[in-house]
């Protein structure tokens, strides 16, 4: 298999590609002024972006992922996404992804969300939390179920590690190389040129967070409960709740 995009259909799209994916849409596709939503690290087509947060009469999405199997629109790694052009994404959405990185690739790849951002564009990222895998690893449940998920039970060495299961089949790319608490997600966010940066757990073992490009719009800092006098510094963002 090649990276050629004149016979790979799942190549990285060829160069003057980039008004079809982030200027003009297909005249099958959404109609003009709807907003650029990138999903970085997209996985399988078949994987659904949450209706209420991304109505699809409203956006249109962009995939990238490093994996060319799952067919992304664009094929690069989130450290390094060349192909989107400077502040040209309205939401940058990233479901478990940055865990799979090394350490020293996080903030490079929270610089590169912020660089294809729009000021006031936002983004959406969610992590597992280990504080609670700590925990279940002191209370002597390391390689126990801690919860359900579609692919199968899930322990506090997967939330660790990486899921046991993908990674015994070959997927190597699914171990995970580092780990976030609250504090520390807000905290690289933030450093990475993000704010305000809101961090909360949706859920027992999931960290989310909501960061903006500045400069943002007072009226979207009001609906998230952040007028401009109250903007959080570097040390409260991780405390911040995502309403």
């Amino acid at each position: 298999m090649t990276n050629d995009p004149t016979t790979d259909p799942i190549a990285a799209p060829p160069s003057g590609s980039a008004e079809r994916l982030f200027g003009v849409p297909p005249e099958d596709g959404p109609v003009s002024g709807c907003k650029l939503l990138l999903n970085i690290g997209c996985g399988a087509e078949d994987i659904t972006l949450p209706p209420g947060l991304f109505p699809a009469e409203e956006w249109r999405e962009v995939r990238l992922d490093i994996d060319p199997s799952v067919r992304p629109d664009i094929l690069a790694s989130i450290t390094d996404m060349a192909p989107v052009p400077n502040a040209s994404i309205d939401a940058v959405w990233s479901s478990h992804n940055f865990e799979h990185l090394f350490q020293h690739e996080v903030s490079q790849a929270a610089r590169e969300c912020l660089r294809v951002l729009k000021p006031g564009g936002r983004l959406l990222i969610s992590v597992p939390d280990l504080k609670p895998v700590a925990e279940a690893i002191l209370a002597g449940r390391l390689d126990l179920p801690l919860y359900e998920s579609p692919a199968g039970p899930i322990s506090a060495h997967d939330m660790l590690y990486g899921y046991g299961a993908a990674i015994a089949a070959g997927h190597h790319y699914m171990a995970h190389r580092t780990g976030f608490t609250q504090e520390s997600l807000g905290r690289v966010l933030f450093e990475a040129g993000f704010d305000p940066v809101l961090v909360n757990r949706p859920s027992p073992y999931d960290l989310a967070a909501l960061a903006f490009r500045p400069p943002v719009p007072a009226e979207i800092l009001a609906l998230h409960g952040l007028l401009p006098t109250d903007q959080p510094s570097a040390s409260d963002t991780a405390s911040k709740a995502v309403p």
